[in-house]
């Protein structure tokens, strides 16, 4: 019996947009917010598009490309801005855009973004074909062009033991 083909589904809808005010409590030693709370805020809003687009459960498989432009104060409105940019047989890649805000001025500046990508699982915790995601805008063709060569990257990057001449900087 052939496989039935796996429906579409836009890119835009496994867009999301959350945000949270950066508190004392999310400060480390040099008064800014520390890299890791930021993280986990940028996982969480890419499981959220991820979930979306897969409508099942996903685990997070790599998070990698994160940077840290400028610092977050206490004080500062996070928005976290995420996106499937493609969908391949089990994993997608979700891009994530962290901006903060002043939310005296209205200043805001955008301070992180990574790439995570996700498998969808099953019931029993394995992994499941999820839908190719539609572009739509030149923009969502431009981020599906560019995770395939990422993810062709990681593929081939992913267990490969360095010799020392690679190890050198």
């Amino acid at each position: 019996m052939p496989a039935r083909p796996r429906p579409s589904r836009p890119a835009r809808e496994s867009q999301h947009e959350t945000s949270a005010l950066m508190m004392p409590s999310d400060e480390n030693a040099r008064g800014h917010v520390f890299g890791g709370t930021i993280l986990a805020m940028m996982d969480k809003a890419a499981a959220v598009s991820a979930m979306r687009h897969a409508r099942s459960p996903c685990v997070t498989a790599a998070v990698d490309h994160v940077d840290f432009r400028t610092p977050i104060r206490v004080g500062d409105l996070i928005v976290l801005k995420s996106s499937v940019n493609r969908a391949f047989r089990t994993s997608m890649e979700v891009g994530v855009k962290v901006f903060a805000e002043n939310v005296l001025t209205g200043e805001r500046k955008h301070t992180s973004s990574a790439y995570v990508t996700f498998v969808a699982i099953d019931a029993q915790g394995q992994p499941r074909p999820v839908r190719p995601a539609i572009c739509e805008t030149p923009a969502e063709r431009r981020r599906f062009e560019e995770a395939g060569i990422r993810r062709k990257w990681r593929l081939t990057h992913r267990y490969k033991k360095l010799t020392p001449e690679e190890v050198r900087l």
